[in-house]
């Protein structure tokens, strides 16, 4: 570009050296431009627009790029989402489905009703949670359906404490967020223990939840796919509440502690 602007610069000063009279001659004192003054002239004028359009190209596709950088982003995070709840349900599916395996094969005559509950559950996450927010308090009867689920699996034998606040009322919340942290206390705790039952606390105060599950730690359970539920849940929680959650976990050798403050 700086090559044809020298070179056309020499014919631009051809052209005013043949249109002499027209273009050369300056003033009421016929002052003439020199060759050198003119050719310098027309150069500097040529860089300077080559130089506002090249800035103006340059600005325009930075916020170009960074409009199309916005969008792919969003993109990647709608389908990063929907890859994340998408995992949910084999999952939960499949620990669901052992536990009914180990009613039917016991020949217990609650297996029925464990279907049941399970149907009911598949329905919720199928067509209830596809909103981006679902009523808090149709969250809470989920993990209620769930949980009388795991009871039917432990028969009488399960020992769980559920403190819900009494005042909930319109607040919303992502659906299957909170699911992960009970499953995490059934598959990888002890739920028949009555000295130390599953306690799981959920309060609502000024639109801030706080969730809390605490479990004694089956410390036989080595289960090689442990951790897949709360990865998921912690990745989801980054996604949709960035700096409006605190996650505290305390792992401790035979009692896990998991507390969630989030803003609704």
């Amino acid at each position: 570009m700086l090559a044809l602007v020298f070179v056309f610069s020499f014919v631009k000063c051809g052209l005013a050296y043949y249109f002499y009279d027209i273009i050369l001659i300056r003033g009421a004192k016929k002052h003439v431009m020199n060759f050198w003054d003119y050719y310098f002239s027309a150069a500097f004028v040529s860089c300077s627009f080559i130089f506002l359009s090249t800035t103006l190209k340059f600005v325009t596709d930075w916020f170009m790029n960074e409009k199309i950088k916005g969008n792919l982003e969003n993109e990647k995070l709608v389908s990063e989402l929907a890859f994340l709840k998408s995992q949910i349900n084999p999952h939960f599916l499949f620990n669901s489905l052992n536990n009914i395996y180990s009613l039917a094969y016991q020949k217990s005559e609650k297996t029925p009703e464990a279907i049941l509950k399970l149907s009911e559950i598949m329905r919720y996450m199928l067509y209830e949670s596809n909103e981006n927010k679902v009523p808090l308090l149709e969250e809470i009867r989920y993990l209620k359906n769930y949980i009388e689920l795991q009871k039917l699996r432990f028969k009488d034998k399960t020992y769980i404490n559920f403190e819900v606040d009494e005042d909930i009322q319109d607040q919303k919340v992502t659906p299957l967020i909170l699911i992960s942290f009970v499953e995490n206390a059934f598959k990888h705790g002890v739920a028949t223990d009555k000295e130390n039952p599953i306690t799981i606390v959920l309060n609502v105060a000024s639109n801030k939840l706080f969730f809390q599950v605490i479990n004694k730690k089956n410390n036989q359970n080595k289960d090689e796919t442990s951790g897949i539920g709360l990865q998921n849940v912690k990745r989801r929680l980054d996604l949709l509440y960035k700096g409006q959650y605190r996650l505290h976990i305390e792992d401790d050798k035979d009692i896990y502690n998991c507390e969630l403050y989030l803003n609704l």
